[in-house]
């Protein structure tokens, strides 16, 4: 969901630069601010206890993050973190609400938006819920193609790493590598120059 940058300047937004690694806001920080991505790519992650990363979403260019958490005054379940070199249009909440006042059309937007990222949580958590590594694989790669108008085989480029990929379905890397190339076999993706195409 994209909200027209110069309605966002013009409520009070400000452009801020994080670096690949840095963090927006963290797991437990307050949620004060509306964040929309104007360049670079940002992770939704959380870490456990030993370090190890789970992904819960990657978002890019024009996506928002976090502006579930401002409806409810709630602290952050996760952390936002940079992946690439990112610039970030900053609103603060007050700001951020009266903004959905003057605008009820964006208002409208807010809610399909987080009804997709709902919808995309749902079918996540039912995919992970499988030990097929196929169907947890396949159910991200349809999902992230569904935002696309070509649905013909193999016309998708899957925009992230086997790593990423794992991450995001729960599975080991080695697991994810080996899967992918049995899918590959089975003609469900091809693989050109180590890319997916799905």
């Amino acid at each position: 969901m994209v909200i027209n940058e110069s309605i966002l300047y013009s409520a009070g937004a400000e452009i801020k630069n994080y670096r690949p690694t840095e963090f927006i806001f963290k797991e437990g920080d307050g949620s004060y601010f509306y964040y929309q991505i104007v360049k670079g790519d940002v992770k939704l992650n959380n870490y456990d206890q030993d370090g190890k990363e789970f992904i819960q979403n990657i978002l890019s260019e024009g996506q928002s993050c976090g502006e579930s958490i401002l409806f409810i005054d709630k602290n952050y379940p996760m952390n936002a973190e940079a992946m690439t070199d990112c610039s970030i249009l900053k609103l603060c909440k007050q700001k951020f609400f009266r903004l959905l006042t003057e605008y009820p059309e964006i208002y409208m937007d807010i809610c399909t938006w987080l009804s997709q990222r709902l919808y995309y949580k749902f079918i996540m958590m039912q995919n992970i819920s499988y030990q097929d590594a196929i169907v947890r694989l396949r159910g991200l790669m349809e999902y992230l193609k569904s935002f696309h108008d070509n649905h013909a085989p193999y016309s998708f480029l899957i925009p992230l790493t086997r790593q990423q990929m794992a991450s995001l379905t729960g599975l080991r890397v080695e697991t994810a590598i080996r899967t992918l190339k049995t899918m590959e076999q089975q003609k469900v993706v091809q693989i050109r120059d180590r890319k997916i195409y799905f």
